[in-house]
């Protein structure tokens, strides 16, 4: 468990000391965020702050991932990087490259909006094309590749998208995957509104993805010890531990410069790419559905703009919310943004106590 704790803090240190610099970068060549016009008037002092801080965010994850592996290669306690863990940091890195195109948009063409959606979605599509497809492949040697074609809760469930062949059973999981990959990266994205609202959530669910990754690596099915109705059929869950505390470690010194008030936001670019890593654990995890309980509060927010969206059209001009993402409902009825953050973190942190609690007691009810 060494390498977990050599992750994080590599994380850590990279994030808190590489954030600054960042900052200073884009200051110096006019790389500001642009608020909309009907948003909050108290958000247009931000504008100007820099932004694509998830650029950070994502590259000390990967050096620390990759030096982590290589310290304990040196040390003779690893074999190297994992199919599951390439693949996860792939479809973190596709999905932040996407939003960087959207905040790169938004900064060259001095406006609010980046990617059209559908540009967007493409971009998003084509990053959950690319994972999904070797997430079928690279057994190892127990024959186990990174993700299934099993629907999954707490572990893979009996229902099978390869019901009618292997064949139709991939194009299923493509289309599948790419939906859970797109519908967490935009979620993620709504909820990123105020200042450490989105990255200190993100930082309760991973270590859930942590926790859940050392739990099913003590109970995984290669330990022989392990009996065969409560093991977990994961490839790689040690090293999808290791890649939960780097994102933790990242993102709580990124959290160190983006707490109000902000002196960088991480944009689309870190919104993106966590929404995406989010999503890859969930399918690597074989969590696809306890995802929706873990992630809660991303949901809950995108929720929000589907209902406001929905009743506004159907009632010919109503509003249930004063303005969504919810965050700023609250905002418009006194809340100050960082009472808002705090309660909206309580929240997610009941979420994710209470889908940690469900992936305990499903393996207590088969033991």
């Amino acid at each position: 468990m060494i390498a977990l704790l050599i992750a994080a803090a590599l994380a850590l240190i990279l994030a808190i000391s590489g954030t600054p610099l960042l900052a200073r970068f884009l200051v110096k060549k006019n790389y500001g965020q642009f608020i909309r016009e009907d948003g909050p008037t108290s958000h247009h002092t931000k504008r100007g702050t820099p932004t694509m801080g998830g650029a950070v965010i994502i590259g000390a994850v990967v050096i620390a991932y990759l030096t982590t592996h290589g310290i304990m290669m040196l040390m003779g306690e690893s074999t190297g990087p994992t199919a599951t863990g390439l693949l996860l940091l792939l479809v973190a890195v596709g999905m932040g490259f996407v939003g960087f195109l959207d905040d790169y948009i938004k900064i060259s063409k001095q406006r609010s909006l980046g990617l059209t959606g559908p540009a967007k979605i493409i971009g998003q599509t084509a990053v959950g094309v690319a994972f999904a497809v070797p997430a079928l492949n690279f057994p190892d040697e127990n024959g186990r590749t990174p993700a299934s074609t099993a629907i999954s809760f707490v572990r893979d469930t009996s229902f099978d998208l390869a019901f009618a062949g292997s064949l139709v059973g991939a194009i299923l999981f493509i289309l599948w995957a790419t939906f859970i990959l797109t519908a967490t990266s935009n979620a993620v994205n709504v909820t990123d509104g105020l200042d450490g609202l989105a990255a200190g959530a993100s930082v309760l669910v991973f270590s859930a993805y942590m926790l859940m990754g050392i739990w099913q690596f003590n109970q995984r099915c290669a330990d022989p010890s392990v009996p065969a109705n409560i093991c977990y059929q994961v490839r790689d869950p040690l090293d999808l531990a290791l890649i939960a505390a780097a994102m933790c470690g990242s993102l709580v010194g990124f959290l160190w410069w983006n707490t109000s008030p902000a002196t960088i936001i991480m944009g689309d670019t870190g919104s993106l790419a966590l929404g995406g890593a989010i999503a890859g654990f969930a399918i690597l995890s074989r969590t696809e559905l306890l995802l929706v309980i873990l992630a809660g509060l991303f949901v809950m927010v995108t929720l929000s703009v589907i209902i406001q969206v929905s009743y506004f059209k159907l009632s010919g001009g109503k509003r249930i919310f004063r303005m969504t993402p919810l965050h700023h409902h609250f905002e418009l009825k006194g809340w100050e943004q960082v009472t808002v953050v705090a309660r909206f973190w309580i929240i997610a942190g009941l979420f994710v106590a209470v889908a940690l609690g469900i992936f305990y007691a499903e393996w207590v009810v088969l033991l």
